[in-house]
């Protein structure tokens, strides 16, 4: 067990970045996909299992990063603001097209990151 304590104290460590870099290589090592789970739950008929009885409205968003837009030091700096990262864990979510700035927050937290992302130019989107 003491091996896998290591681990799990060396993967608190990851960067945001650095943490999905090592999902696409687990991925491509693997030959499998982190979202292939939630794609099956989505494929489910409605009535399997009572996971689609009804549906509610959303509670959670993530906010989504399309383009930096060109004032990409703007964006960097409110994405810094936003989520309290490093000066280079911001540089590459904002040049990484589809990086998630905040995940699964409220509607209000949501809309305000995404009016103050769009104020500096940036394309982004709440899913």
């Amino acid at each position: 067990m003491a091996n896998l304590d290591k681990l799990v104290e060396d993967l608190s460590k990851l960067t945001v970045l650095e943490a999905a870099d090592l999902v696409k290589q687990l991925e491509e090592k693997w030959g499998v996909s982190a979202a292939a789970p939630v794609a099956a739950m989505a494929a489910m008929p409605a009535g399997a299992g009572g996971a689609a009885e009804a549906v509610e409205e959303q509670t959670e968003f993530d906010v989504v990063i399309k383009d930096a837009g060109p004032k990409k030091i703007e964006t960097i700096k409110v994405i810094r603001q936003l989520t309290n990262l490093g000066l280079v864990e911001a540089k590459g979510m904002a040049e990484t097209a589809g990086s998630k700035v905040l995940s699964a927050v409220g509607k209000d937290v949501a809309a305000d990151a995404k009016s103050k992302l769009e104020a500096a130019g940036a394309v982004v989107s709440v899913e």
